[in-house]
């Protein structure tokens, strides 16, 4: 009889799941499509389940899930899986964020090359008759500017593939050093500086509240006569509104998308035009991406099953239990921190510091501050961060992560403080668990405050004088955005201050440019946790 079972869900590739047939101890189960009550009906036999987009695994499942040990995604994104019940429930959850690379890097060239010659537009006009050969003057790669904005994984990838076809590479990454990009042959740009010089650009960034609509009209209007786009990101980083009213002024010669802001999608617009192509989201849809995910999660699997440290967790790291019991309260609060400080600070990043007082100085604070270069990197990188990969993750972009260890505390049990340091200067966090384990942030910039670091929050640095904290609040209000708390904190009378807000829906962008025009405010930012 075997010792663990494995629930396999989504019609997961079989050959993937020869890491699990092979162990004689692990017997797998394939399952048919469930609803919630139908999983939560049989998911108390099982050790270990294997998913992918289908199945949602909710805090119901898990609660009826005693002996499941661990979920494996055979994918990238983990938004079917609640990650927060899992952690609670002891539950690892892993995924495979390196299966599918290469299928989206190949994609995002087959793409390119298919917008430079208009293969598919020759190719719908022969299928209905017509050879048309003066019809479609295409463009060679050789000798263009490749601008790559994001230079993770995928975009790294492509970048390579360009310089194969004598492309130059241009890229915006504010994560990456200097010293890096020039290692892979590439110039490092901001985007304003990209935009003007590209002939193809090519998007290579997470969806998030900074890069949303990144390419929007005033990108647009910033490109080179005759750019083409592409993205096989993410739908929403390119403003689809804009690129379609550029395409008509034939500023954008070619676009091609892979992914849209509402999928699916096809009634955009944008396929009436000549010169776009289209994908239907089939960036990681190849034959061997499916079988290299299944394989590295299966393989993740039979690890975390066998008690061993396991390369792709995503939500809660994998170490001993008489370790985790005493800093597992602590790791929520880390990446909160890291959360928090990524969407404060400005500039290129060169160096973390973690500096730990009071209780944490006598127990292995490693884990937590990889939750906090997770949570850090987690909302401007487009691949997976995990408790593995993130410290690599950080090398990689030349971002240098320092620890320090203190007695001293200064009126707390324990404290975090978080460093970082740019090209612009300097942003410090500090932050510390109340009774019952309730993070708090305590110390912005050398700040005292005390709030709670969760769902949307707004960062105020201001003069210390009447008449800021009031428009502040009338301008959410004029949007109809309930303060749910705030904030404030100073060092002086007269001085600089701070203050945050906690408001219960997110901030529109043209009330954040409203609120930095006020007399007396220095800055403001809105943090999304």
């Amino acid at each position: 009889m075997a010792q663990f079972k494995v629930l396999a869900m989504d019609n997961v590739s079989q050959k993937g799941l020869e890491p699990l047939y092979n162990k004689p101890d692990i017997e797998v189960v394939i399952g048919s499509k469930m609803t919630e009550d139908e999983l939560i009906a049989v998911i108390g036999e099982y050790d270990a389940m294997i998913v992918r987009s289908a199945t949602k695994v909710t805090p119901r499942v898990l609660e009826n899930a005693p002996k499941l040990k661990v979920v494996g995604r055979a994918g990238v994104g983990v938004d079917n899986i609640d990650l927060e019940a899992s952690t609670q429930h002891g539950v690892l959850v892993v995924n495979a964020p390196d299966g599918n690379t290469i299928a989206a890097a190949e994609h995002t060239m087959a793409m390119m090359l298919a917008l430079a010659r208009n293969i598919p537009q020759a190719v719908a006009k022969m299928k209905n008759g017509v050879w048309d050969k003066k019809a479609f003057l295409g463009v060679e790669l050789r000798g263009k500017t490749l601008g790559v904005i994001g230079l993770g994984r995928i975009g790294s990838a492509v970048a390579r593939r360009a310089q194969a076809m004598e492309m130059d590479i241009v890229a915006y990454d504010p994560y990456i050093s200097e010293e890096k990009a020039e290692s892979m042959g590439i110039k490092l740009a901001t985007l304003e500086e990209l935009l003007p010089v590209a002939d193809f650009i090519t998007v290579h960034m997470p969806k998030t509240k900074e890069t949303y609509h990144m390419l929007d009209d005033k990108a647009f209007a910033a490109m080179k006569d005759g750019v083409r786009v592409i993205n096989c990101a993410r739908g929403g980083i390119v403003d689809e509104e804009a690129l379609y009213k550029y395409m008509q002024y034939g500023k954008v010669a070619g676009a091609a998308l892979d992914v849209f802001e509402k999928e699916p999608n096809t009634d955009s617009p944008l396929l009436e035009m000549n010169s776009f192509i289209a994908t239907p989201h089939l960036g990681a849809s190849t034959a061997e991406a499916q079988i290299n995910v299944a394989v590295d999660v299966a393989e993740e699997i039979v690890e975390a099953l066998q008690g061993k440290v396991v390369r792709n967790t995503v939500n809660i790291p994998s170490v001993k239990p008489e370790v985790m019991s005493k800093i597992k309260p602590y790791l929520k609060l880390a990446e909160k921190l890291g959360k928090f400080q990524a969407q404060l600070v400005e500039g290129r990043v060169n160096k973390m510091e973690v500096v730990y007082n009071g209780d944490l100085a006598g127990e292995d604070v490693k884990p937590i501050t990889t939750a906090l270069v997770k949570g850090f990197l987690d909302p401007i990188l487009q691949e997976s961060v995990n408790f593995i990969n993130a410290p690599l993750l950080a090398k990689n972009r030349g971002i240098s992560v320092v620890q320090t260890v203190n007695g001293r505390a200064d009126g707390y049990a324990s404290l975090i403080t978080l460093k970082v340091i740019s090209d612009k200067g300097e942003k410090s966090l500090s932050g510390t668990l109340f009774q019952e384990n309730e993070p708090r942030i305590v110390m912005v910039d050398g700040y005292r405050v005390d709030a709670v670091p969760e769902g949307n929050m707004l960062y105020v640095p201001h003069m210390d004088k009447p008449r800021i904290i009031g428009p502040v609040g009338m301008l959410i209000g004029e949007h109809q955005i309930n303060i749910a708390g705030m904030q404030v904190g100073r060092k002086e009378i007269g001085g600089k201050a701070v203050m945050m807000l906690s408001v219960d829906a997110p901030v529109p962008e043209e009330t954040l440019k409203a609120i930095a025009e006020i007399d007396g405010v220095l800055d403001v930012k809105f943090v999304s946790l």
